[in-house]
Formats: structure tokens, C-alpha cells, sequence
């Protein structure tokens, strides 16, 4: 990004820290938000500069200097099985009146293809989600939440089910039994390729688009997970040679508007 140097990133978690990493190699000035300030240190040995940043709805807490970029990086999952999806939302709108108030031109959205129901179908970004879970209507209305403002440009990245360092997929069923829907595909995407897609959004400056992040392979369930489970040493897991719902997620706005091909292919 021409002149475009400073990124801060709301949410340094198993993605945010990783992107981080990746523009600072890059020369990019970097600033990384923690809810917790035991957790400071460990962003600060990163290269990234931490700021301690909080939307709870009963207390906002903020340095104005973290809103002082040019994109700003929003990546914070919902914790919607613990009940909190509303509590995300007040947060959601808690950032997006700062934006507004710091004026910041270009967001980042980091959503998830669990927005789109297994509706026995192919998807991509023209395709109305009709999220059926509460994890994917929450992030949905999140996504509409920026949709609404024409202040300032956002991008929502998609990212479908997250695999790569800390993440093995052989772990997620190795072991276990009867385990249904053998035969639906998978729809996941590798940490590099999270990485490589949000580089080249910078890179093209392609802000106010939608993108869905996942490979364009997609083996059956059973089929991956077992060879997972084989590759890493994990008990072998045993699937239901079924296929009950399912979708296949595509992306018509990667290969086009991004020129970006995938380093992974799962």
C-alpha cells in the first residue's frame, strides 16, 4: 500500500498475531490490541506495539493512539456458545462509533463462511447466507453493522474452517466413532493462505469487497480427517459414510480482484 504503512489490529489472536507477524516482516508499523494487560509482553516481543483495548458494553476502554492507522483490522470471534452473541454485537457497535469518531478510512472485517447454512449447495459471495446457527446469525448482523456506513470502506474477509500451526486437523476427530456426515465436503483454509489473501487485499487496496477465504479443494470429510489423523500419528477415526446437509463455499472475487492462487490446497 503506497504511503499506506500503519495497520493496527484489533484482536491478536491465533490470526491477528500471525498477520501481524507477516506485515511487520513486511516493513508495515503495526499495533496489536489485548483485553488483558498480563498479555502485552508477549505482543510486544512480536514487534507488534500493544495496547490494552476493551468494548464490554458496561466499560469502553481505549488509547486513541490505537485508532491513529490507515486500515484497521477487526478480529475478534463471537464467543456464542457461551451465550455472548449480543454482548459482541454492542460490542461491534462499540468500534464502529470509533471509527467514525477517529475517522479511519479503511476497516477490515475478519468474518466466517459459517454465515451460510448447509443448504445441500455451492455458495460464494453473491449467494444469500441464510445463517441457520446462532454463530453465523450473529456474525451476519455483525457484517450488516458495517454494511450500514458509507463513512468509511470495509472489507469482510470469510474465512472458512482454520487449519496450520496449532491447529491440526488430525486432532479434531482422531479417535472417535460413528462420527456422521462422512461424505460431506470440507471447506477449510490454511493460516498461510489467511495471510496470503489479506496481504494482497493491502496490496490491491481492495477495500469495500467481500471474500471468501478457503481452499477450492474439497475432499470428503471421512477421507481428510482419517488421512489427518493417519499423517500425525492420531487413532484413526471412524465416519458414517453419509451425506446429510452440506455446502461447498467458493469464491468468485479471490482470483479476480485479489490475482491471488492458494498455496495450500487441502
Amino acid at each position: 500500500m503506497p504511503g499506506k504503512t500503519k495497520i493496527s489490529i484489533l484482536g491478536c489472536g491465533w490470526y491477528g498475531s500471525a498477520l501481524a507477524k507477516a506485515l511487520i516482516a513486511d516493513g508495515m508499523q503495526v499495533k496489536g490490541s489485548t483485553t488483558s494487560t498480563a498479555k502485552m509482553d508477549n505482543l510486544a516481543a512480536l514487534g507488534i506495539r500493544p495496547y490494552v483495548v476493551n468494548f464490554s458494553p458496561d466499560e469502553e476502554i481505549y488509547d486513541a493512539d490505537f485508532f491513529d492507522c490507515d486500515v484497521l483490522w477487526i478480529a475478534i470471534p463471537p464467543k456464542s456458545r457461551s451465550g455472548e452473541g449480543d454482548i459482541f454485537l454492542q460490542k461491534v457497535k462499540g468500534i464502529v462509533h470509533a471509527i467514525k469518531r477517529f475517522a479511519i478510512q479503511q476497516v477490515i472485517f475478519v468474518s466466517s463462511t459459517g454465515v451460510y447454512a448447509d443448504n445441500n449447495r455451492h455458495v460464494n459471495e453473491e449467494t444469500d447466507p441464510q445463517p441457520n446457527t446462532e454463530a453465523g446469525r450473529i456474525l451476519f448482523e455483525a457484517e450488516n453493522l458495517f454494511r450500514a456506513e458509507d463513512g468509511f470502506k470495509t472489507t469482510i474477509i470469510r474465512f472458512a474452517g482454520l487449519i496450520g500451526p496449532g491447529r491440526n486437523p488430525g486432532r479434531f476427530f482422531a479417535g472417535k466413532k460413528e462420527i456422521p456426515n462422512g461424505d460431506a465436503p470440507v471447506n477449510l483454509i490454511h493460516l498461510d493462505d489467511c495471510i496470503g489473501i489479506s496481504k494482497a487485499i493491502l496490496a490491491k487496496e481492495a477495500f469495500g469487497y467481500l471474500f471468501n477465504g478457503c481452499s477450492p479443494v474439497h475432499p470428503a470429510k471421512a477421507d481428510f480427517y482419517t488421512q489427518a489423523a493417519l499423517d500425525s500419528g492420531f487413532e484413526k477415526p471412524e465416519f458414517i459414510r453419509e451425506l446429510k446437509e452440506w455446502k461447498v463455499v467458493e469464491s468468485i472475487n479471490v482470483g479476480p480482484v485479489l490475482a491471488y492462487q492458494y498455496q495450500v490446497l487441502i
